[in-house]
């Protein structure tokens, strides 16, 4: 994975403090899930929010609870196997749901805290094909260029979700599928499981 993407990534995860089980929090209790906007704006807000605790490990526990009630976790991680969801088992196939949040946090949490300065302001929403909306933000660092941000959202139970990030012309599910499908050629589904499990 490139350090571009890493850094583009790691920038958006901080700003939604998602890309990190399900738990009550107060950086939960205040997301707005009503309107694609608020929705986009509430969770940067307890995304940086988990960022200044004072604890790494508080604030992965509170990237975990984001993830869980805030991102279409199940339709993405579907979406990054896709083209191997025919060929693997029910067991594999529920391993992989149940090591993805741990992957995610331990994979970018780290990074997450360079961007804790960082602001976000959005742009504008635009709905989408399905229902679906976009919300385009713009995140900044003091002393880097901002980075432009897409969020493409969908409704889930009649709450927002996150399903996709576009972050500087990077397609974030694109690039982590690629991953995937780098491991799985080369190693076979088992090796995948095994490289999600030791970075939980």
């Amino acid at each position: 994975m490139s350090p571009k993407f890493r850094n583009a990534l790691a920038a958006m995860a901080i700003a939604s403090g998602v890309l990190l089980p399900a738990m009550t929090s107060p950086a939960t209790a205040a997301v707005d899930t009503s309107d694609p906007q608020r929705f986009v704006q509430t969770l940067t807000t307890d995304g940086f929010a988990a960022m200044k605790t004072g604890s790494r490990e508080a604030a992965k526990a509170k990237f975990r609870a984001l993830l869980a009630q805030n991102v279409a976790v199940d339709q993405i991680g579907d979406k990054l196997i896709r083209r191997w969801l025919p060929k693997i088992t029910p067991a594999q196939h529920e391993q992989y749901k149940a090591s993805l949040p741990g992957y995610v946090v331990g994979t970018y949490a780290d990074r997450l805290f360079e961007y804790s300065d960082s602001t976000v302001r959005v742009v504008r929403t635009q709905p989408t094909a399905g229902g679906g909306a976009d919300v385009i933000t713009q995140v900044t660092k003091p002393g880097a260029q901002p980075i432009a941000a897409t969020w493409s959202l969908t409704k889930v139970g009649g709450a927002w979700k996150v399903l996709n990030l576009n972050v500087a012309g990077i397609n974030v599910a694109m690039a982590q599928a690629a991953d995937f499908d780098s491991v799985i050629q080369r190693q076979g589904f088992d090796a995948l499981l095994r490289m999600m499990a030791a970075r939980k």
